[in-house]
């Protein structure tokens, strides 16, 4: 069965329309997201003003915080549609959320871990 709508160009630009929503609704409702961008931000211009850097330590500088904001997007919209379903508490739903939050941490420390080796490697 194929899907029936709108295709083309017009189906691109309504993509990013959604997606534009999708972000705008992140900055507004989620902390984390907020926090994490500002961070975000501050590190990639770290990453590009640092001097002695080969080009895929600076690649990998810049790319990890942005994939943490992927993966906040990812925990956001689960945590969204667990809330959508009810306000009682119940196991499944519970661990959907943890587990979103378990791979934002995961994330997090991957990117450290990339940060620290790389500013190590080359400056110490």
């Amino acid at each position: 069965m194929s899907k029936t709508g709108v295709t083309g160009f017009k189906r691109i630009v309504n993509a990013g329309k959604y997606s534009l929503q999708g972000l705008k609704a992140a900055w507004i409702n989620e902390a984390a997201f907020r926090q994490e961008l500002i961070l975000t931000v501050i590190m990639t211009v770290t990453a590009i003003l640092l001097p002695r850097l080969d080009v895929l330590s600076r690649l990998l500088l810049v790319l990890m915080p942005w994939l943490v904001m992927v993966v906040e997007i990812l925990n956001s919209a689960i945590e969204a549609v667990v809330d959508r379903t009810g306000d009682e508490w119940n196991e499944l739903s519970g661990r959907a959320k943890d587990l979103g939050s378990a791979a934002v941490f995961i994330m997090l420390l991957l990117t450290a871990a990339v940060w620290i080796v790389i500013l190590f490697n080359c400056y110490i």
